[in-house]
């Protein structure tokens, strides 16, 4: 699977505490390597549109849209 950002989403992503960025970096490098490992939770949030979030901590998540 082939991912890719917007300028808004590393904007946003920059003006996280240093900790959650780098989570999210170690997130992102398991979405990877295997998008189904468990401790992403990667998994469909809208009924109809392909809208899906990933774990990057029990409080924040990534949030794309599956094409």
């Amino acid at each position: 699977m082939k991912s890719r950002t917007t300028v808004k989403f590393r904007e946003l992503l920059g003006n996280l505490p240093n900790e959650i960025v780098d989570r999210a970096n170690e997130a992102y490098t398991q979405f990877c390597a295997d998008s189904s490992h468990p401790s992403l939770r990667f998994k469909k949030v809208h009924s109809s549109e392909p809208i899906y979030s990933a774990r990057i901590t029990q409080d924040y998540r990534a949030v794309g849209v599956l094409t």
